[in-house]
């Protein structure tokens, strides 16, 4: 079977984690982000996958290779310009086959994609797209159905007295070839808002799926998909929250659904819970971090406290006796001198 994987976007909603990274590739645990979907589609057979790829793809080419390590082939398309979802498919249109999966390559989830498969080969349909129910769906597109699982229409952003159901495109679709046909070469193209409609009533379904999801776009989903699953919540391969070479004084507390990249320090009386630390940060020490992220080589000054939401980008320094909190986001490379900032 084969997949398209859409990652070209620049994530920017999760800078500065990635200034200097694609997001598939930002470390999440002890992996890149990425490999969790390639290893959930090789569970359901998929052993063929375009990467179709914008942003710094150079850096995604050498993180995943060939593929071969996760048991598939891989090949990437770059796109000249950003094209939208549908003109991306377009751009790829040369490699795919005549049935395929397409992925919005920003989703965490252990939906059951053999099973979908199997729903879009007994309905004889063109497209068959998954749903997963949300506690909220006013931020999201709803999709309405019949009782046959025939996609009726589409509700964009609807207001409170317009929801009638809960159910969200999920971002994972089986596709015929045909589809690939309505698109329009060369320019940006939305297959939600422009290629969507064409198809109700014309072979278009939907597969309602109870299942983990979440999309990683931003600080505060990052940190629950890292929590999510060292707690389980999510269909993984084994992980390991604490890296190799990592110094924690014997002193320190690090709470259990903290990540700790490799070569991490972690010094005397210090206290981190809810946190992602990626490699080589050091944490001096009676500094406190909670619920925020430091990408790699972060180094705090003792006593500071780093919370609530706060974003430290690759190499930041930050001085002894400061406070940075209320989602704070610090880009790469800064230096901030002792007791700068109580925020």
């Amino acid at each position: 079977m084969q997949a398209v994987i859409l990652v070209g976007g620049e994530g920017t909603r999760l800078r500065p984690l990635t200034s200097n990274l694609p997001k598939p590739v930002v470390p999440l645990v002890d992996r890149p982000f990425i490999a969790y979907m390639l290893e959930w589609l090789g569970r359901h057979g998929v052993d063929d996958v375009i990467m179709s790829c914008g942003f710094l793809a150079t850096k995604l080419r050498e993180t995943l290779g060939d593929g071969s390590g996760y048991g598939m082939r891989l090949r990437f398309v770059e796109e000249p310009e950003p094209r939208g979802t549908a003109g991306a498919l377009k751009y790829a249109e040369e490699l795919l086959a005549e049935r395929f999966l397409m992925l919005n390559g920003d989703v965490l989830t252990d939906m059951d994609l053999t099973a979908q498969i199997a729903q879009h080969e007994a309905t004889g349909a063109v497209g068959t797209l998954a749903l997963v129910p949300v506690p909220d769906p006013s931020a999201y597109g709803l999709v309405r159905t019949a009782a046959d699982n025939a996609v009726e229409g589409f509700l964009e952003k609807p207001s409170a007295e317009e929801i009638d159901t809960n159910l969200i495109s999920a971002g994972a679709y089986v596709l015929e070839r045909s589809v690939v046909d309505l698109i329009a070469p060369d320019r940006n193209v939305s297959i939600e808002r422009e290629i969507w409609p064409q198809l109700v009533g014309h072979g278009l379904y939907a597969f309602p799926h109870e299942a983990y999801w979440l999309d990683i776009g931003t600080p505060r989903t990052y940190l629950k998909a890292s929590s999510d699953i060292l707690e389980g919540f999510v269909q993984t391969a084994g992980v390991r929250r604490i890296g190799a070479g990592c110094t924690i004084a014997e002193d320190a507390h690090v709470g259990s659904t903290v990540v700790l990249g490799e070569g991490v320090t972690v010094g005397a009386g210090a206290r981190i819970e809810r946190s992602v630390l990626l490699a080589g940060c050091v944490v001096g020490d009676h500094c406190e971090v909670e619920d925020s992220i430091l990408a790699a080589g972060v180094r705090l000054g003792a006593g500071t406290t780093i919370s609530d939401g706060a974003v430290l980008g690759e190499g930041v320094r930050v001085g002894a006796g400061n406070a940075l909190s209320h989602g704070i986001r610090v880009f790469p490379g800064t230096a901030l001198d002792d007791g700068a900032i109580k925020f």
